[in-house]
């Protein structure tokens, strides 16, 4: 049984594909299985993945599009058998090291759920990437941080770490759920959240990814009209793992301003995480609408009503006052 299971993911990429598959079957760690999974892509890409004949590879190919998540999380649930999983996508290239650099340090680190590396950016056509004032010039170059830090992060900056990658422990995936059909723009983003909710993580301080940027904005995150007005309909989603912060502790670790909604009567999750979404969200819509609407759920509850009555004195008078100062629309 293969100690790390390869979900590769395939969609009209022709042009990488090979390129792809070679960096995983040349990585210097061998005890691996490749899953390969076809997005019924219209170009030459599943002749060219079917030209591979290694038994470590298992192939599969959708019968129409249904975007990688069906792949992704049909592989980890039912194909792979490894203790760890690794993503990685057709167009972007793996150093030969990587695995073997991951697994040791998941071997030796148990506390850690995932660990992912920096990235080398590179041009459509393979060479070195030198717009310096594109989002994905820097994007990946992260310090290492707690847990709590990287929820800190990741509220107030947005996502920093490279999906392809990552090397998490499959059981992860049983604690914090798979990836969630419905996103497309966010959908690593999403996992990385509900992932620190739980464990802890570390990057690798080597560029152990060369990470492609397509001309004309083709990858799936480039900054296209669709993609922003899909990216922002994302967020209003994502933004609610923040409410799963449960207790006292994890709330200040997470954001240390919240120590100003410290009462001796009692704590409300929701309640000081609609107080941060509003006060210092900066104003994203997102965190607004989301922060509304708690509210009002919680004031709608008599129970939940009296109790943040009884600890923050805030109530329904207090709510009413305060939805004509936050225009979310």
């Amino acid at each position: 049984m293969p100690k790390v299971s390869v979900v590769l993911t395939s969609y009209n990429h022709e042009k990488y594909i090979r390129e792809a598959i070679d960096s995983v079957l040349s990585q210097t760690y061998n005890d691996f299985e490749l899953i390969i999974w076809d997005d019924a892509s219209t170009d030459n890409s599943w002749d060219i993945i079917n030209r591979y004949n290694d038994k470590r590879i298992i192939k599969f190919r959708n019968e129409y599009n249904r975007r990688a998540v069906y792949a992704i999380n049909n592989s980890i649930s039912e194909v792979a058998k490894g203790e760890y999983i690794a993503i990685h996508h057709s167009d972007d290239v793996w150093e030969p090291a990587k695995l073997e650099k991951q697994v040791e340090f998941l071997d030796n680190n148990q506390g850690y759920g995932a660990v992912f590396t920096m990235a080398s950016i590179i041009e459509e056509n393979g060479n070195c990437f030198s717009d310096n004032t594109h989002l994905y010039y820097s994007i990946f170059k992260q310090s290492n941080k707690n847990r709590f830090e990287w929820l800190r992060h990741f509220f107030y900056k947005g996502n920093a770490l490279c999906h392809p990658s990552v090397l998490i422990r499959k059981n992860c995936f049983n604690e914090c759920g798979f990836y969630r059909a419905g996103l497309a723009q966010l959908l690593d983003f999403d996992m990385w959240i509900r992932l620190c909710l739980k464990y802890e993580i570390y990057v690798i301080q080597d560029k152990l990814v060369r990470f492609r940027v397509r001309a004309n904005k083709a990858n799936a995150s480039g900054n296209r009209p669709e993609v922003i007005t899909r990216d922002s309909n994302e967020w209003l989603i994502i933004a609610k793992n923040f409410l799963q912060i449960s207790s006292y502790d994890d709330t200040i670790k997470t954001f240390p301003s919240a120590v100003k909604y410290y009462s001796p009567k009692g704590f409300n999750a929701k309640f000081i995480m609609s107080m941060i979404f509003l006060f210092d969200g900066k104003n994203k819509k997102q965190y607004l609408t989301l922060a509304l609407e708690t509210l009002f759920d919680l004031i709608f509850n008599p129970e939940q009503a009296n109790k943040i009555k009884e600890i923050y004195d805030f109530d329904y008078i207090s709510l009413i006052k305060l939805t004509d100062k936050f225009n979310i629309f």
